[in-house]
């Protein structure tokens, strides 16, 4: 095997938001949108005629403790982790097996946390694959140079404010404002037939994920947009009346004629959504009657009134919290896994249901890794984890990036407690799924500024490899 220290490793949480529960769709900032964005579109990236591709980011935040989610198998391998974990290890034999006899990894055997039967299936019908040890990063980073303090780390490093910022920015060592997904989207926007509602639909709330520079995301619940409460209500014509007054009447004071258009601007915009999504076709896949699995059955109506929104692109944003394991990390992590593998499951019959199980990819992002040691009761902030991805017409059953041969305490990638730089950024990892989306490598580094530290963009290949 060869010795960790002399790889070359390349060198969270999304900002709490509510629950997709209880979000109210129409906030004025839901419709700055339709008054200030503006498309920029490129030869390479907008392509007439091309199908429908939309992108569902699960964050799985707090930060997963992902190395119980995806652990190693072989026994040398399995014998290091159990040493490692301690009390938070999983039994070797209730590890449900997966093997990557196609990736580079030569055939090793892994073992997925046996809470996830679904995603193992999904990953032996080669449906869905896994990204190993990603992380934020400046720029490649040996454990040398982090332990002599020569190494560029991203800000706020084990910090859940500051990570969750840069897994949503990709931006690791400047304070930005914009999200990739909202860069991509002013990018990629001119392929949808109209763009009086958002191409980047949240189910938790405004997030900087899918914010641009001119655009925010459309806030929506799993039972479509909400309108003004009272307004359709047919019992109290006289409020109706009276909104529509103030609405039409002109204002000589600047914000007040502002205010009354965006709100204007909303109630029209909700009322299109809600009726797009009403005579849509209903979806008859069984959902769990969890706030995840709600939240995915939303994802999935909204995708099925794709057509009567002309939408060719689409983006969509679900928070899954609770995952701040410093305690209990065995009992709660499994509950919560479990949550996650039925609601993705029925996700994956849902869009079967809709045919778009190649058209559509739902990936997942938290905060960090979690330390392989144990505090005792649980896990502590960490930085390199495991992360999966469904669907797209990948390249599935494997195992992309480079998962450590050696979890040992002490390994050439551990910054302390197993603290594991990561092999992979998430620069390379969002640049697939921008890839996959449409986002041309001309105007790649506008999506992902930091993008050609780790990454050439005139290669012939990309990044990892997971769609071909």
């Amino acid at each position: 095997m060869k010795s960790p220290d002399t790889r070359p490793p390349f060198r969270g949480r999304f900002g709490r938001q509510p629950n997709c529960s209880g979000i109210g769709s129409t906030t004025l900032y839901s419709l700055l949108l339709n008054l200030v964005m503006t498309g920029r579109t490129s030869a390479q990236t907008l392509r007439p005629g091309s199908g429908y591709k939309a992108l569902v980011c699960l964050f799985l935040d707090g930060g997963n403790d992902s190395f119980n989610m995806l652990a190693p198998l072989e026994p040398e391998e399995f014998a290091r982790y159990k040493t490692a974990r301690a009390d938070l290890a999983l039994g070797r034999d209730a590890l449900l097996e997966i093997s990557d006899p196609a990736g580079a990894r030569g055939g090793r055997r892994f073992g997925l946390h046996p809470a996830l039967p679904e995603i193992r299936d999904l990953y032996n019908a080669k449906k869905l694959s896994f990204v190993c040890n990603v992380g934020t990063l400046v720029e490649p980073t040996r454990l040398a140079a982090v332990n002599n303090a020569t190494a560029r780390l991203p800000l706020g490093l084990y910090s859940h404010a500051d990570q969750v910022m840069q897994w949503q920015t990709s931006v690791p060592d400047v304070r930005e404002t914009a999200g990739w997904a909202g860069r991509a989207a002013e990018i990629l926007r001119a392929l949808n037939e109209r763009n009086d509602i958002s191409m980047n639909i949240s189910l938790s709330g405004t997030n900087l994920f899918q914010s641009g520079r001119n655009l925010i995301p459309y806030s929506i619940t799993p039972h479509g947009s909400t309108l003004l409460n009272g307004y359709t209500d047919p019992t109290r014509p006289f409020f109706r009346k009276a909104v529509d007054g103030m609405l039409e009447k002109q204002y000589r004071n600047l914000l007040k004629q502002t205010y009354a258009n965006l709100t204007r601007s909303s109630i029209e915009s909700a009322d299109l959504f809600l009726t797009a999504w009403k005579n849509a076709p209903q979806i008859m896949t069984a959902f769990p009657d969890t706030r995840l699995g709600q939240c995915l059955r939303g994802v999935a109506q909204g995708m099925a009134a794709r057509d009567n929104l002309g939408m060719k692109r689409q983006t969509y944003f679900v928070r899954s919290d609770g995952w701040d394991h410093h305690d209990e990390v065995l009992a709660s992590q499994g509950g919560m896994l479990a949550a996650v593998d039925q609601a993705v499951g029925s996700f994956w019959r849902a869009m079967g249901e809709l045919g778009l199980q190649d058209e559509v990819v739902l990936f997942t992002a938290s905060d960090f890794g979690r330390t392989l040691s144990s505090n005792g009761k649980g896990s502590d902030h960490g930085w390199g984890g495991n992360q999966f991805v469904l669907g797209g017409g990948q390249n599935g059953g494997r195992l992309y990036g480079e998962y450590p041969e050696d979890l040992s305490l002490g390994n050439g990638l551990d910054t302390g407690r197993g603290r594991l730089i990561p092999t992979t950024s998430v620069d390379e990892y969002f640049c697939e799924l921008g890839l996959w989306l449409g986002v041309g490598k001309t105007d790649m580094a506008l999506t992902l500024p930091n993008i050609e530290r780790f990454y050439s963009l005139g290669s012939e290949a990309a990044p990892l490899g997971i769609f071909g």
